[in-house]
């Protein structure tokens, strides 16, 4: 009966009036946008309603599924062919061909719509959800991480995107192996006129990145601005260069095999087979985004950061202020050379707020130090002062009297020999890609190890460089290195070394378990992966090492090694809420942190992505971002697109020749396009310039006003362009007077009177 009530051509406002509870279409609005969902179960329009009229941003001939099913053993998506929605309890079930029908919550608030998967059933297969993908006509900004299209021009300022608002909802398409987009330039222009592209080449090509796939900074190989880097896929581009963007979900508790690379096109970083750990209880059902539409010039503080603090999503703050609000962007220190008797005093004089101590070296996670990194006494002191080393707790406490945190570069959850979990004795919770059963006895001498299904243990370890000195299986607690298996029964590894990272060898019985184990790289940053029972404690671990040293500060090489599990972006997720829960629970404040890379399951957490260096980053003598590769201007373009403040690397040294002049630039770059950097103190060359001083004084006087918020759009859009020279100099506490510069350094010409911003 309710089918013959609901007429396909009555507008939802006259079926409100008659009182019918079910429609079969509907629309619905926040305070900025508008959709309507169709009586498939499709999105047909998207509006900018802050405008008269009303500008449509769905494409005519391309509708967005409300909700997509996909089964990753068919490889194939169903999307729904008939929509009903409730009005009373706010759902609407969609039918699919495939015999399953989703119950969604679908509740308007003021500044975002949010949709919630509430029920699926029957699931026939179906082992992921993705909520879209919704097709734009914007063709200018993706982010692709946190899934966003934007336009940023003056005429049409708009932008429409995407939130999770639940751990096991993430920022990738269904379809996406092992949960972690390909790492690849894809075509796309932001500009059709200003950056046509050239006959060969269409949107959406993909290319490889440059090098040999092992060193990073040879990856960035195209400086053309048409050449974009991905570091996600929650936005895409089709062929006519018009924006998607999509969230999904996954059932994690159930076995599955992934054959998985983050960078699957190049040859020294081919895919591998991993038996991915089920994980009991993690499922699509309760998938929820926050999907939204607003100006572009204001949706960050206005729309974003009002999402995330109203559904609870992670806060972390710098100074009081988000750390996603540029006002609250700033440099970090980066020590080099081993001597800090004035670092504290440096970094507090230019107004920064954290000292990596990168000269270090790396801080490997061991479990078995309990967290006191200097020992239980602190008799270790590793920090090099004149009147006396100290621990790192002890120079913590200098740097906290002067309001500054310290902090140290991992591995992140690489487990290295010699530390508890690896060896001497491994642990029983690693990851492993596969599991074979011991086909023979073995004593402990024996190099003939035989298995009982040689399937994929040809495959050298990892998925990242493959290096063969990390090719090994455990049995029982010992780790055994192998190259190569027999192509004929019985089969057997070959080139076999027992008792490898000096693991005991041992007799092992014919049925005991084999696992090839899921492993990093070398070059240092050797180590096995943990399985996420593992992983979780070692998220604990980074917390108490903060609490016990004084740190507050992490620089997470290796980063990409929680995607080496097959979990991808949620195994990044779940890591970081452990982290920072463990943190908040022993009192200390939001750990601020950079790494290797940059992910939806990491972005509501990292502050800051200082990755890189020197001139691959911006060239301050030239003026150009990527000098000598292209990486400044690939990560710029990436983190802009997806509202992330801008890494200039480890840079910018301060030494003999430095001068006033070039810190001006270098910071008024930062302010304009919204950065942050590291900057290199080496206390010798520090102390050999003799601007030094000044500088100290430019680069702090360009830091207050930027924490005063005293930069308007406008000024920030001229700061941000190379050619223009400026000089910012103090009036009070509240108040500064911007120059322009001339070429010759002479001309000097008030820009623009700045002032402290309401609530700043």
């Amino acid at each position: 009966m309710k089918r013959k009530i609901i007429r396909r051509t009555l507008p939802v406002v006259a079926a409100l009036l008659t009182g019918t509870a079910v429609f079969a279409q509907q629309d619905f609005k926040t305070a900025y946008f508008k959709i309507h969902v169709n009586k498939q179960g499709w999105v047909t329009s998207m509006k900018n309603i802050t405008v008269q009229p009303h500008r449509e941003f769905s494409p005519a001939d391309k509708p967005s599924p409300l909700l997509s099913l996909y089964s990753s053993r068919t490889k194939k998506y169903y999307t729904p062919g008939q929509a009903k929605y409730n009005a009373k309890d706010r759902t609407m079930q969609l039918v699919y061909p495939n015999g399953s029908v989703a119950r969604v919550s679908v509740v308007p608030h003021e500044k975002y719509l949010k949709l919630t998967l509430l029920s699926l059933s029957p699931k026939n297969g179906i082992d992921a959800v993705q909520w879209g993908a919704y097709h734009t006509s914007i063709t200018n900004l993706l982010g692709e991480i946190i899934g966003v299209s934007r336009d940023t021009s003056e005429a049409v300022n708009y932008a429409i995107g995407m939130l999770a608002l639940h751990d096991n909802t993430l920022g990738v398409t269904a379809d996406t192996e092992a949960d972690a987009a390909p790492f690849q330039y894809i075509i796309h222009t932001p500009d059709k006129k200003r950056y046509p592209l050239p006959a060969n080449l269409h949107e959406g090509q993909v290319f490889t990145l440059g090098g040999n796939g092992i060193s990073d900074v040879a990856f960035y190989a195209h400086k053309e601005p048409y050449y974009r880097i991905m570091y996600g896929n929650a936005a895409t581009v089709d062929r006519q260069g018009r924006i998607s963007i999509a969230y999904s979900s996954r059932d994690r508790s159930q076995k599955r095999q992934v054959y998985y690379s983050l960078i699957p096109n190049m040859p020294a970083n081919t895919p591998n087979h991993i038996d991915v750990q089920p994980l009991p209880g993690v499922d699509y059902i309760g998938s929820s985004v926050a999907l939204w539409g607003s100006p572009d010039s204001t949706a960050l503080l206005d729309v974003v950061q009002h999402i995330v603090k109203a559904e609870g999503l992670p806060y972390p703050t710098i100074n009081g202020k988000w750390v996603k609000d540029p006002a609250a962007y700033v440099p970090d220190a980066l020590t080099a050379g081993g001597q800090y008797d004035s670092i504290v005093s440096y970094t507090a004089r230019m107004g920064f707020k954290a000292i990596s101590l990168y000269d270090q070296g790396f801080l490997r996670p061991d479990r078995g130090n309990g967290g006191y990194i200097d020992g239980k006494d602190f008799s270790r002191k590793p920090i090099r002062l004149a009147a006396g080393n100290l621990s790192h707790q002890s120079f913590a406490d200098i740097a906290a009297r002067s309001g500054l945190m310290i902090g140290r570069t991992t591995i992140t959850n690489a487990l290295a020999p010699g530390t508890k979990d690896a060896s001497p004795v491994p642990g029983d919770s690693l990851c492993y890609q596969q599991k074979r059963l011991l086909a023979q006895s073995i004593g402990a001498a024996d190099t003939i190890i035989t298995v009982n299904d040689p399937t994929y243990l040809e495959e050298i370890g990892s998925w990242e460089g493959h290096a063969t000195s990390l090719n090994m299986v455990k049995i029982g607690k010992e780790l055994i290195h192998y190259l190569g298996v027999s192509k004929t029964a019985p089969y057997r590894l070959l080139n076999v070394k027992r008792g490898y990272w000096k693991t005991q060898a041992a007799g092992h019985a014919a049925g005991d378990t084999v696992y090839k184990l899921q492993v990093t790289i070398n070059y240092g940053y050797d180590g096995l992966i943990p399985n996420m029972e593992l992983q979780d404690e070692i998220a604990r671990y980074y917390a108490d090492v903060c609490h016990i040293n004084g740190m507050g500060y992490y620089d997470l090489d290796g980063q990409e090694f929680l995607f080496n599990n097959g979990h991808g972006y949620y195994s990044a997720k779940r890591f970081f809420r452990l982290m920072f829960e463990r943190a908040a629970k022993l009192g200390i404040p939001d750990i601020r942190f950079t790494g290797a890379t940059l992910s939806e399951g990491s972005w509501h957490y990292q502050s800051i992505w200082n990755v890189g260096g020197g001139k691959n980053l911006y060239n301050p003598e030239t003026r150009e971002w990527g000098h000598e590769t292209s990486q400044g201007k690939d990560l710029r373009d990436v983190t802009y697109a997806n509202f992330y403040p801008v890494g200039m690397g480890g840079n910018f040294p301060i030494h003999a020749g430095s001068t006033v002049e070039e810190y001006e630039h270098i910071e008024a770059i930062s302010v304009g396009l919204g950065t942050t950097y590291s900057l290199r103190l080496e206390q010798k060359s520090v102390e050999s310039c003799p601007q030094k001083e000044a500088i100290f004084h430019v680069i702090k006087t360009w830091e207050a006003a930027r924490a005063a918020n005293a930069f308007p759009r406008w000024v920030k859009k001229a700061l941000a362009d190379p050619a223009n020279t400026f000089r910012l100099e103090g009036i009070d506490a509240d108040h500064w007077n911007l120059f322009t510069i001339g070429k010759d350094g002479s001309q000097k010409k008030l820009f623009a009177r700045l002032e402290r911003a309401k609530g700043y």
